[in-house]
């Protein structure tokens, strides 16, 4: 229950009243003046308003970096609508938010127990900390191909096995909208006494309404950082980084913050995050349900349509999937001979929808409190008509999901290997040697090898098989597996 009045948007405020309202004279940057020096067809399209507020840090609009006036406020308002200790404001997103995360709990040498698959932002952040990283799978849904989540019992059983483990960063929830028992988890780690980071950056809307997942904010994350854009109302590139524990310094998370942080950074943005805060304490419950409303329409009218199948809650209870955000929907059109991949194209050339992403086998859309019937209704229509069009034709996409190799050894940590010079050999004469390359696998989404780790038999046969079945590797600077970047050991 907020005790602020979540009603204010003081950063916006001040912005709109005192310094546009007022006609300021700008002699500051940025150099088009209140848009006076703009381009002129890029100000007739987006308009005045953006400009009238972009401005730079001076006292009346404050400091993201040592904010003592709006900002301040603003921030403590974002962590009183999540109830948790601190918000921060993360203008480079969710990614420049992890690698803060990181940075901020863990030491160089020291050990972050990490799921395989995570974001290339968790890797970032493990090469700039000097983190060594230890890896656990997520469980696999051999069924539809994904990777869901990491469950309780692996985390329990890898800090079991390594004492040296300082800190433990989980995924919640997936791309995919599927949640572990992110609760179950965090009682593990602070058995330990050790911080839990959550990259939350599929869950900003969780905390405001009862039939989504559990927050990690609501049961034990000690650090979470969240992509307030992908879901809620800010503007592109706009996150929160919020601290609830005495586990996490938060002095220490300033200054990481303020190292990675652009020292310009955009007001408007920061504008339309005070105020997509304010939105989602004032209305978010009211939002979310019309949000999940039409995602469960959307899912009972696109499971009719032959040849298209949209999972949803039937997956909970499986392995890694203790529950699912409906507000997600993943839809596939294999029936129909078509991969993901296929089945984006066809919506953005035929019917000008562009969908979130694409893997091998299914297409992922966000329905969110921007969404109306009418756009889910034009959604439907396209699929019901790719499926008229191609429901005759024989067509199928035969599932091949190929069981992942172990994890290799680890020779360097991913900081060493980033800064080792690469040289580029024979893939066939690559066995035994340190990998130059991170190597992915679309399906499951799952890192093959990363760099530092030692290349096996095993390893090379399985991104042959990748490759002859037509399924995705990413991450190779050779796609034809005529040669691979290595490490010279020393």
């Amino acid at each position: 229950m907020s005790k602020l009045d979540q009603s204010k948007t003081p950063l916006f405020s001040v912005l709109k009243e005192e310094y546009a309202g007022n006609n300021t004279l700008a002699f500051h940057v940025p150099g088009h003046k209140r848009g006076k020096g703009a381009d002129e067809e890029f100000i007739n399209f987006v308009g005045e308003g953006p400009f009238t507020i972009d401005v730079t840090i001076f006292p009346m609009v404050d400091g993201l970096h040592h904010p003592h006036g709006c900002i301040k406020e603003a921030q403590e308002l974002a962590a009183d609508a999540y109830d948790v200790k601190h918000s921060f404001f993360a203008v480079n997103g969710t990614s420049g938010a992890i690698q803060a995360m990181i940075m901020s709990v863990v030491n160089p040498g020291e050990k972050l127990l990490v799921p395989r698959n995570v974001h290339k932002s968790v890797s970032a952040g493990i090469i700039l900390s000097g983190a060594r990283p230890v890896y656990m799978n997520p469980e696999i849904d051999e069924e539809l191909g994904i990777a869901h989540g990491v469950r309780p019992q692996t985390v329990a059983e890898m800090l079991a096995q390594d004492s040296e483990i300082k800190a433990v960063l989980i995924i919640n929830p997936t791309y995919y909208g599927v949640a572990t028992d992110i609760k179950k988890i965090a009682e593990i780690v602070h058995q330990y006494d050790i911080p839990l980071i959550v990259d939350e950056a599929h869950g900003p809307h969780l905390h405001f309404h009862e039939e989504l997942p559990t927050s990690a904010v609501d049961v034990g994350a000690d650090i979470c950082s969240q992509s307030t854009h992908k879901i809620l109302g800010a503007l592109t590139q706009m996150s929160l980084l919020h601290v609830n524990s005495e586990r996490v310094k938060v002095e220490r998370v300033k200054e990481i913050l303020s190292m990675l942080h652009t020292t310009s950074p955009s007001y408007p943005l920061m504008a339309s995050l005070d105020c997509a805060r304010r939105q989602i304490a004032t209305q978010g419950r009211e939002l979310l349900t019309k949000a999940i409303s039409l995602a469960h329409y959307f899912r009972e009218e696109a499971n009719k349509i032959p040849g298209i199948y949209c999972f949803g809650e039937e997956i909970i209870g499986r392995e890694g999937a203790f529950a699912f955000d409906p507000t997600k929907i993943t839809f596939t059109a294999k029936e129909l001979g078509f991969t993901g991949t296929e089945l984006e194209d066809m919506l953005t050339a035929d019917y000008h929808i562009q969908m979130e992403l694409a893997d091998f086998y299914h297409t992922l859309g966000l329905i969110t409190i921007g969404d109306s019937k009418e756009s889910i209704d034009r959604l439907l229509a396209a699929l019901r008509d790719i499926s008229n069009r191609f429901s005759n034709q024989g067509r199928k996409l035969t599932h091949q999901l190929l069981k992942m190799p172990e994890i290799p050894e680890q020779v360097l940590i991913p900081r060493e290997a980033f800064y080792r010079t690469k040289t580029k050999i024979s893939f066939e004469e690559s066995i035994g040697k340190i990998c130059g390359e991170l190597i992915m696998a679309y399906p499951p989404g799952i890192p093959i090898i990363i760099p530092g780790e030692r290349i096996t038999r095993e390893i090379l046969d399985y991104i042959k098989d990748m490759k002859s079945a037509k399924l995705q590797l990413q991450g190779m600077e050779d796609s034809e597996l005529i040669t691979i970047n290595i490490i010279e050991e020393k």
